[in-house]
This record gives structure tokens, sequence and C-alpha cells, in this order.
């Protein structure tokens, strides 16, 4: 999972209206998706999903892209339809009016603030196998130095985020090029938990594809967009999903389920066994430098969308607050990073997971239920593209990607399930507070 230019559109299309380019071709946008894509994920949550689908795990990866390349598409007409102000609240404002917008807008910044828990617990997995430490203590001081970083306005450049792409990349290629010596070593259909183990990972795995709905946000600097952009969210969760499937294949042919559940840093684990010290200590800094791009990113991101939920609700207006010095939204900094850091107290990166799909599902439904009833109370609203195979006005991706969505949240657990319905309520709660006389 890579959150690099998840909701951070609206700022980048009011920069850029007037000087836009349309210098991405195929190649160009398809790389930028995988760079969105392929990130912390992997390298976090593989020995989790591991320990709930055991060999087979290369299987829940692909019923996550499954979901993932039908809901892409229902991003990419949305976007082609309200492409100066593309989000998801606007997709569900336009469809079912402010306060389902709000709820919904909520739910991504929520889920915003429990990845960066997850995110940060990745890294303290990882920290802790190469220089010891509690794992909850070094998540919390993650989410502290970073929110902190955030606060004295230091950006992460262009090219430093290509870097780590390019790193996290180049980590799997290392994982991936074990395969033929290894592959045949296991029984990759083997499930410990049967078919809801691997639906659960498949649950919990689809951490690893966020992001993949950034792609539709290139439209405007992309050549002939209508094909292109379609045509490049294929080709980037393929590319993606092929990676992952590889990935995945050799950590079981390496170290088999039992102690890739186990590891703390599965992925190096599994270049240490063949390779020795020196793979465990590049694949652990390797992906030490993708999770840690990933966290920065996600507290940065979350918290100019928390800024700007501020400046639209009066009763929220602390959240809009600017530092003097430093200029940046200190108050929702620091609201960000506080939750965040409540969230990684439980030290259980599998649960932070699950809650952020959770509101992701949610907002997957919400997503496709809106470009549904947009199909038919917007039929002569201008579509760039739309989303493939209908029944008359009746779009038929939406509406499996819905039940999708459904299913997936099921297969969650119990805990996990309460806990997001816990959050949506306080979110509805939120604004029935702060909508009053307005």
């Amino acid at each position: 999972m890579r959150i690099h230019h998840k909701h951070h559109h609206k700022k980048h299309f009011r920069r850029h209206h007037l000087t836009l380019r349309r210098d991405l071709g195929l190649l160009t946008a398809t790389l930028a998706g995988i760079g969105i894509i392929v990130g912390a994920g992997i390298y976090a949550l593989i020995g989790q999903a591991a320990g709930l689908a055991g060999n087979a795990v290369w299987l829940s990866f692909l019923i996550s892209a499954a979901l993932a390349l039908f809901t892409g598409f229902s991003y990419a007409e949305l976007s082609s339809m309200f492409p100066k102000d593309a989000g998801e609240y606007i997709y569900v404002e336009h469809a079912f009016g402010r306060p389902a917008g709000f709820v919904i807008g909520y739910l991504v910044i929520i889920a915003g603030i429990i990845s960066a828990a997850a995110v940060s617990l990745g890294f303290a997995g990882y920290f802790a196998e190469l220089a010891g430490g509690n794992i909850i203590l070094i998540a919390a001081l993650v989410l502290l130095g970073f929110s902190l970083v955030n606060y004295l306005g230091i950006r992460q450049s262009t090219h430093l985020s290509i870097v780590f792409t390019v790193l996290g990349l180049l980590g799997l290629a290392v994982v991936i090029a074990l395969l033929p010596g290894s592959f045949g070593n296991v029984d990759y259909f083997a499930l410990p938990q049967g078919l809801s183990g691997l639906f659960e990972a498949a649950s919990l795995i689809f951490f690893a594809f966020l992001g993949f709905e950034s792609v539709v946000k290139l439209s405007e600097e992309t050549k002939n967009p209508r094909r292109t952009i379609p045509l490049a969210l294929l080709f980037s969760i393929g590319i993606s999903t092929i990676v992952y499937i590889l990935a995945s294949l050799t950590a079981a042919s390496v170290l088999g389920w039992e102690r890739l559940s186990a590891s703390h840093a599965p992925l190096a684990d599994v270049a240490a066994l063949p390779l020795g010290e020196y793979a465990f200590l590049f694949i652990a800094i390797v992906a030490l430098l993708s999770i840690a791009s990933t966290a920065l990113i996600i507290l940065i991101v979350t918290s100019r969308m928390l800024y700007g939920v501020g400046h639209e609700f009066r009763r929220l207006r602390l959240l809009s607050v600017i530092d003097k010095k430093y200029q940046t939204p200190r108050n929702a900094i620091i609201a960000v990073g506080a939750v965040s850091m409540l969230f990684a107290l439980s030290g259980d990166i599998k649960f932070a997971a699950e809650v952020t799909n959770f509101a992701v599902f949610l907002t997957f439904i919400a997503i496709n239920i809106a470009l549904i009833k947009l199909r038919y109370t917007m039929p002569a609203a201008q579509r760039l593209f739309h989303s493939p195979l209908r029944i008359g006005k009746m779009p038929l991706l939406p509406a499996i990607s819905i039940i999708f969505s459904l299913f997936m949240i099921i297969n969650l657990e119990f805990a996990v399930i309460l806990t997001g319905l816990g959050l949506l309520l306080l979110g509805i709660a939120v604004f029935a507070v702060i909508n009053r006389k307005l």
C-alpha cells in the first residue's frame, strides 16, 4: 500500500488547473499507479495473512485484486464526471446529499488515521527485529516523530518518494528472485483455517492495495485519458497483483506459513534463510524506508483533510488553526497523531489494518451505490469513460463490488466489525452535532 496521492487531489487540481500538461502515456501512467499501490502493506502484513490463509496466501491477494479492479472502474467514471473536485465526499454528496457526503469523508479520514497506526506497528516490527525494543513504544515514537516532522512543515519531495518506491520494488524483486530455487517445497493450496481463513486473509491483505483509486486522479495529465486511464488502472493493479502473488509464493516456499506467520519481519526472514544475514539486513532496511515513507505521507495527507473539514464547519474551526511560525495545521496534526497513537497502543497490526479496511469497504459500498444512482439521476452528465458492462442503465461491476465489499466485511473478526460500526455511528453523531443551526 502506498497512500502517496490519495486525498491530495483537491490541492493538486486547484494548483495546476491552468498549467497541467498531458505528458503521461500508458507506460508512465501505469508506472505511477504501481508506485502508488506497492509499499508498506506487503512488507508489514504478509505474515499475518499467512497465519490465516496458510500457504494459499497468494490466493488472498488475487481475491483482493478483483475488488480493487471492479471498484477502481467506479472511481474512474466518477472522477471523470467531477474532475475538478474529485473525491469521495463530492461523489457521495452529489448522489445523496451533504450528510452522507460528510460521513463518507469522515470514514476516509478515520481510515487514514488508523492506517497510520497499522503502518507504524509494521515499522516497529521490522525495527524490533533489527535493534530490539518494545513494539508498542517504537510505534508510538514513530507516530510522535513523524507528527513532529509534519508540524515543522517538512514535505517529502517527489524525488524522495520515487527513491522509496524503487527501493521497495527492489526489495520485493530480491525476494521473488528466490522463487525458482524454492518453488514446489509446499502445498500452495493448504488452508489451515479452511475457506474462512482464506477470505479473512483477503479482507486483511486488501490493505496492501489501498491507494489504487488514485490512478484516476492522473486524468488531466494523461494523453487520451478516455483510453489510457482505464488501461493504466487495469495494468497497475494487475502488475502489482503479480508482484504480490510471486512474493507470497516465495515467502510460503522458503519459510512455510507457520514460520512466516510468527515473524515480525517476514520478508527479511524469507531473504535471510537462503542468503544470510546481509540479505536480512538489506530487506529489513528497505522495508523500514518503505513503511516510514508511507507512514509520513498518511499523516501529512490525513491532517490536511481534517484541516479542510475544519474550514467547512463552524463548530470544527479549531481544526483549521494554522501555526503562525511553521504555517502548518497545528491542531489537525495533533489530533491525527494522537488518535493514531491510541490505536497503536493495541499493539495489534492485524486489528488496526482490518478496522481500516472496514472503513474502506463501507466507503466502497457508498461509492458504488453513488455511481449506480448517478447513472439514473444524471444520465446526460459528461463522462470521460464508463465502468464497463451494463444491463440498460444498470452498471454491473459496481453492483458486484457492493456484494463483494459486504462479503469482505462479514469475513472480518466480530470485534473489528463492532469497532467499525461504532466509529460509523460516531461519525453520524458528529455530523448531527456540528450541523445544528447551520
